[in-house]
């Protein structure tokens, strides 16, 4: 048995019970996969990041309840946020390699974190059948981008209003599905359902706005944009498209701070 230290945080959001809740564990050196996929199953959370120092950096990890995935925006967020506040990291700029994202840095500048992510690629495709089903709507129209699928929808009411059938949206394979669509106070609003990674609906997703900041940054011809994700929790992104780079930036707060024996 070892004692491991674990803290909640709710990124992308500046207040307790917003934004998308993950868990952090900070290690000495890598667990066996399976057990950290044990404790990620018992956080329960869209996303348990478990980061090991190497160098003047770390390496970062994230798992969803059920499986390992290759990018995670709010955990990322988090992470960074406990190494500044409760690790006490040196410097304004830290950087975190991924095992399939490469380098990710995150950069504090007061209290907002802003995330440096590759962007992502996007081809337009039919609109999948299966999707206009799940959704109970057809989107205006569909992409397909590294890992998810991006519908575009008219209106923001459109989006907020989808219930989608989570059994059919697993169906259309990828890592989820993002829905978005113009904003009302913002420049696009999102959703993201990724039942397929065991979570059905994502409350922030950091990494989803790889996809989105491109798209709309040339639909809207400006690079920086302010985006909310409608969940129930809501989030609130600034991101600015910098090349083949993606600068994603938010708060994040603490919610739990405690230890796991495992």
């Amino acid at each position: 048995m070892q004692n491991i230290k674990l803290y909640q945080i709710d990124a992308f959001t500046d207040k307790v019970f917003g934004g998308n809740p993950a868990a952090v564990c900070v290690l000495d050196k890598w667990l066996e996969a399976e057990k950290m996929q044990h404790i990620a199953s018992e956080n329960n959370l869209a996303e348990t990041a478990f980061v090991v120092p190497a160098g003047d950096g770390y390496e970062i990890r994230w798992f969803t309840p059920t499986v390992e995935v290759d990018l995670c925006g709010h955990a990322t967020l988090a992470a960074a946020y406990v190494l500044f506040k409760y690790y006490n990291h040196p410097t304004d700029r830290i950087v975190l390699d991924s095992r399939n994202s490469g380098q990710l840095a995150v950069t504090r500048n007061g209290e907002e974190l802003t995330l440096d992510f590759p962007v992502d690629t996007l081809t337009q495709i039919e609109v999948p059948q299966v999707l206009v089903e799940a959704l109970g709507q057809k989107p205006e129209a569909a992409y397909k981008g590294k890992t998810d699928f991006m519908l575009l929808f008219p209106s923001q009411q459109d989006v907020a209003a989808l219930n989608p059938d989570f059994r059919m949206v697993e169906q259309a394979g990828g890592r989820g599905v993002i829905v978005t669509a113009p904003g009302e106070d913002v420049d696009f609003v999102s959703r993201f359902f990724c039942p397929q990674v065991g979570i059905n609906e994502d409350p922030v997703t950091g990494s989803a706005h790889t996809t989105l900041t491109p798209f709309w940054s040339q639909r809207l011809d400006k690079t920086i944009l302010k985006a909310r994700q409608l969940s129930k929790r809501q989030g609130n992104l600034t991101c600015e498209l910098a090349g083949d780079r993606v600068k994603i930036t938010g708060k994040a707060v603490t919610y739990l701070t405690g230890e796991i024996e495992v």
